[in-house]
């Protein structure tokens, strides 16, 4: 079955939201200001945790040698790690291994964070085996946050082998924890189309009807 476009009906604020956010990678150099910041961290913290424990720590990068910096240092890793990967799933990884290519043979000084002003790594405890879901949640959260104050994001799942590298300690992350992922933020120099989206998806089990 073929994947449908569509779109969000109106006058639902948050469903249009959902539905008109796009992951972002092309970013004016513009810096956010500090209260924007503060409300797309704050809805992060808003999202559900077990327990509410809250397992998430934000690691803020907004200075750009640094981000170029980081965003070197794991281009240079992630090709060795994911040769590994293939050594011992061979067909599971090709998938992953075109994908992490094609980014990294991107031109410009940062192949990974493409140009954001901001950066933040999400972190949670290493020992909770809820935290990466929870995490996953958070960065909705914070995705969806910015794209309503007018700003692009795009989450980067290669941002946590920033562990494999030699600037690692540089984020100042206690053994603890573990990076999950970051998440970069700007103001987008794009638009980039929705894609198709497969709605064969749901499966009824067991399905009343209404009225």
């Amino acid at each position: 079955m073929e994947p449908e476009k569509f779109t969000a009906k109106a006058g639902n604020e948050t469903i249009k939201t959902i539905f008109d956010r796009r992951a972002v990678r092309q970013y004016g150099q513009q810096m956010i200001d500090d209260d924007l910041l503060d409300q797309i961290l704050d809805a992060g913290r808003m999202a559900p945790s077990a327990m509410n424990r809250q397992p998430w720590k934000f690691y803020i990068v907004t200075h750009r040698d640094t981000i170029n910096a980081f965003s070197k240092a794991i281009a240079r890793v992630v090709p060795k790690i994911f040769l590994k990967m293939a050594l011992k799933h061979p067909v599971k990884s090709i998938k992953t291994l075109l994908h992490s290519s094609s980014q990294l043979a991107k031109t410009g000084e940062d192949h990974i964070f493409h140009g954001a002003p901001v950066v933040i790594f999400i972190s949670s405890p290493a020992d909770n085996e809820w935290a990466g879901l929870e995490t996953g949640m958070c960065a909705q959260n914070m995705m969806l946050a910015a794209h309503s104050l007018g700003l692009g994001s795009c989450p980067i799942g290669l941002a946590r082998y920033i562990d494999q590298t030699p600037l690692y300690h540089q984020l100042e992350v206690p053994a603890a924890e573990k990076v999950q992922l970051a998440v970069t933020f700007g103001y987008g120099a794009e638009t980039p189309p929705i894609q198709p989206r497969a709605k064969h998806t749901a499966i009824f089990i067991d399905r009343m009807e209404c009225c």
